[in-house]
């Protein structure tokens, strides 16, 4: 356990580094249905592959810019030139598969809202069942992140494995995984209560 700045504890992970207590106390594990916010998410976990959170936190405006405020429509438009010129962006993580990952799962992304009527309605679906949670971060895929990751891959998602999903799910909270003793534990339980997900609508393209 850490004990912040202010005297109350938190997620050992938060004093790895200045930038995290804010993250951790004011994102991380707190109930998301913005698609946007959402899409961000998924592509910042795929590129955060291989690499360290710090890396991709720090570079969040970056890829803010590069990618259109992760717009899935102004995203699915990207061209060839488009990967060239994010290839050169020193503002991001140069890495191909990856920038091309991003711009096939926005495409990816707007036939699941044409499908579901939102992204958030569809990832929501697969939030575990609070009551057979396991002891917090004592894990890093689920059978509910499995399940996601499957079908997302089976959909034409890439960079979308069960790791990439489970954090995924921790930081967008769909799981609580703040620790036991956490003083933000409580608080994104409380949120989570007053969250009302979207809807799932009919899967008109199965």
């Amino acid at each position: 356990m850490f004990t912040g700045p202010d005297g109350r504890p938190r997620c050992r992970w938060a004093a790895g580094a200045p930038e995290f207590l804010a993250y951790h106390d004011t994102e991380w594990g707190f109930p998301v249905d913005d698609d946007t916010a959402l899409f961000e998410k998924l592509s910042l976990e795929a590129f955060q592959s291989g690499l360290s959170w710090r890396t991709i936190l720090a570079k969040r405006p970056g890829f803010r810019a590069a990618f259109a405020d992760f717009d899935c429509n102004a995203i699915g438009g990207f061209t060839e030139a488009d990967v060239d010129r994010l290839l050169h962006d020193p503002g991001i993580v140069r890495h191909r598969g990856k920038i091309e990952a991003v711009v096939n799962n926005a495409g990816r992304a707007l036939e699941l809202i044409a499908a579901h009527g939102s992204l958030a309605a569809y990832l929501w679906s697969y939030e575990p069942d609070p009551n057979q949670a396991e002891p917090p971060q004592s894990r890093s895929t689920s059978p509910e992140s499995a399940a996601l990751s499957r079908d997302l891959k089976k959909r034409g998602w890439r960079f979308v494995g069960p790791t990439t999903a489970f954090a995924f799910m921790q930081a967008m909270g769909l799981v609580n995984d703040h620790e036991s003793g956490c003083a933000f534990r409580p608080e994104a339980a409380d949120r989570r209560r007053a969250f009302t997900p979207p809807r799932l609508e009919t899967d008109r393209g199965r």
